[in-house]
């Protein structure tokens, strides 16, 4: 069972996107994509996050950014703090 709201900003190439997106599946983990490709959405990842590198992953409201090596340990928190 899901409790987090899970958004997530990627491009299609990028390596950490995509093993991000494979760790959510990992876990049956239901995920919102956007695609920073599009300006617009470059544009509201910068006004939501500060920030237009990817990925970008919000948890119910909770920024993280970065490599996925470097989110990780951030995503697991929240994602606990979302089940407990």
């Amino acid at each position: 069972m899901q409790d987090a709201q899970i958004e997530i900003y990627t491009t299609p190439t990028c390596p950490d996107c995509l093993a991000l997106k494979r760790w959510f599946r990992e876990r049956q983990l239901n995920f919102i994509e956007h695609d920073l490709r599009d300006p617009a959405v470059a544009e509201d990842a910068r006004k939501r996050t500060g920030v237009r590198v990817a990925p970008i992953t919000l948890i119910n409201g909770r920024v993280t950014f970065g490599t996925f090596a470097e989110q990780r340990p951030a995503l697991e928190m929240a994602l606990g703090a979302a089940h407990a």
